[in-house]
């Protein structure tokens, strides 16, 4: 069999799906979904996320140069969805998930309590690459669910049922969770 040239594009998956937090735990506060998220650097630890402008988050970010990346897992892929195709502009994403914030170390945005792993985050530099805008970010501190540390501190992150995000649809340990907007999709009868 042969291959078929597709025009150029993005086609570099699974990915990460990550909420992403942003705002003030007092004020203003927003999650959405990345799943254009990465590691970029071991020291200082940096990492990126790629988001369109016109993004309810996007000017929450700018201005504050803080958000949170928070891990999700098979418990919170509705919301990962949710909070991917809903906007803040018009619903609150914490209440309607029934997500907990929780305070943050370093940054003045909300952590996501349900998360096994919450990675604080300012931004150093921001990319205008075209429809997307890449926040630069030092990671200023990382927070673990004790859940899954064992009795001599070790982290075993891959119990915690970690998502990925592969061409429109959700997968953990090689099972397809859901696809991209189930959660908003009106039940057939």
């Amino acid at each position: 069999m042969g291959k078929i040239n597709f025009k150029p594009g993005n086609m570099l998956y699974p990915l990460p799906a990550v909420l992403v937090s942003c705002g003030d735990i007092n004020g203003i506060s927003n999650l959405f979904t990345v799943a254009w998220a990465g590691t970029i650097c071991t020291n200082p630890p940096m990492l990126s996320i790629s988001v369109r402008p016109e993004r309810f988050s996007y000017p929450l970010i700018k201005a504050s140069g803080e958000f949170v990346v928070n891990l999700t897992t098979e418990g919170l892929c509705y919301a990962t969805d949710f909070c991917g195709v809903r906007s803040g502009r018009d619903i609150d994403k914490w209440e309607y998930c029934h997500l907990t914030r929780l305070p943050a170390d370093t940054v003045a945005c909300p952590m996501v309590k349900e998360a096994p792993v919450n990675i604080e985050c300012h931004v150093t530099e921001i990319k205008e690459l075209g429809s997307h805008h890449m926040f630069l970010a030092e990671v200023t501190a990382v927070h673990a669910d004790e859940a899954y540390i064992d009795e001599k501190n070790t982290f075993h992150l891959n119990e915690s049922r970690l998502i990925t995000y592969s061409h429109g649809k959700y997968f953990s340990p090689g099972k397809e969770l859901g696809t991209f907007g189930y959660s908003v999709r009106k039940k057939r009868k």
